[in-house]
Formats: structure tokens, C-alpha cells, sequence
């Protein structure tokens, strides 16, 4: 069995498939964790789902040539038909003019906001804060495997950078054509 890639340590089929399949999250941190497995997933329907109509883009796009690896929750409330996530994403640009070369690695922070109609938590908005990430050869990897980036993830045949590597060549403009 897989690991779900949002990073509860669950497996995929015990965690974020049964809301990707249609089944409604009970809390505000499920539906985070699902979103942010659907970005990796490329499941760009469940994200249109499970974005309020009155803030979601016309489409979604998962095909940024960003490559979703760790995800962090710091916290999480919720109160009535209203909720809030605090977290942390990590994720590599990849260059489809390099041939897929892997390029710089990048922090998102944000506090989600839902709001929950008819039974179902939407997304509604977030106050984000891109940056760069620099990491040093002997910190953590941001990939979130707790191994040291040396040893892990900076080198670019890192099983991250595989996996990473498939999913860019797959989500590629042109892919099967």
C-alpha cells in the first residue's frame, strides 16, 4: 500500500481516496489535507468541488511545473459553519525547457479559510506567502522524509526527484500527443 502524500502517515486508501472519491470531510484539516493531495494528484475536479463557487478560478491548474513534496499543518480550528488552517507546503520548480531539470525549491505559507454549506467545508480563500527555500546540505530535506538533505533530496537521482521527474513528463503541455 502507498502512503497518502499529504503526510498523515496514513495510507492513501485509509486517508485522503475516500474524499477524492466523493465522500465529505468531517474537518477542516481533512479537506486541507486532501486539497493539498489532490494538487500532487493532479485531481483538478475535486479541487473545482471542493472550492466555494464565489472564490474558485474558472480552472484550476495543476500543471505549474511545480512539484508538490511536503506538506505541514500548524494548526487547525474550527467553529460552527467556519474554519481555518495554518500550514506549510514544500515543493521544486521544474523548467520544461530543461528537459525537466529540477530547479529551485520553494515555501508556501498560508492561513486557509472554509466555510462549511449544506454539510460540505469549501475552500474560500488564503492569506499566502511564497519564498524561496534555501536549504543546507545537513538540515532536514523539505521533501518530509526527516532524512538530511544530503542525503535525500539533493541530488537528482533521489527517489523524490524520480517520482518528481514522472509526474512533470506526465503533466507536461504536449504529454501523449
Amino acid at each position: 500500500m502507498t502512503l497518502c502524500v499529504c503526510q498523515s502517515g496514513r495510507h492513501y486508501a485509509d486517508c485522503c481516496a475516500p474524499w477524492h472519491q466523493g465522500q465529505m470531510a468531517d474537518t477542516v484539516e481533512q479537506l486541507m489535507r486532501s486539497r493539498f493531495s489532490a494538487f500532487v494528484l493532479g485531481l483538478k475536479d475535486y479541487l473545482h468541488r471542493t472550492w466555494h463557487s464565489q472564490t474558485r478560478p474558472e480552472e484550476v491548474n495543476c500543471d505549474s511545473g511545480l512539484v508538490w513534496a511536503g506538506l505541514e499543518i500548524q494548526s487547525s480550528s474550527q467553529s460552527g459553519d467556519c474554519g481555518q488552517v495554518t500550514f506549510r507546503a514544500t515543493c521544486v520548480q521544474f523548467y520544461p525547457d530543461e528537459a525537466g531539470i529540477p530547479g529551485e525549491w520553494h515555501e508556501l505559507r498560508e492561513v486557509s479559510q472554509f466555510v462549511r454549506e449544506q454539510g460540505q467545508w469549501l475552500y474560500t480563500e488564503g492569506d499566502s506567502l511564497w519564498q524561496p527555500l534555501v536549504t543546507g546540505r545537513n538540515e532536514t530535506c523539505p521533501c518530509g522524509s526527516g532524512s538530511k538533505f544530503k542525503k535525500c533530496c539533493l541530488t537528482e537521482n533521489s527517489a523524490f526527484f524520480r517520482r518528481a521527474r514522472q509526474s512533470f513528463e506526465h503533466h507536461a503541455p504536449g504529454h501523449g500527443q
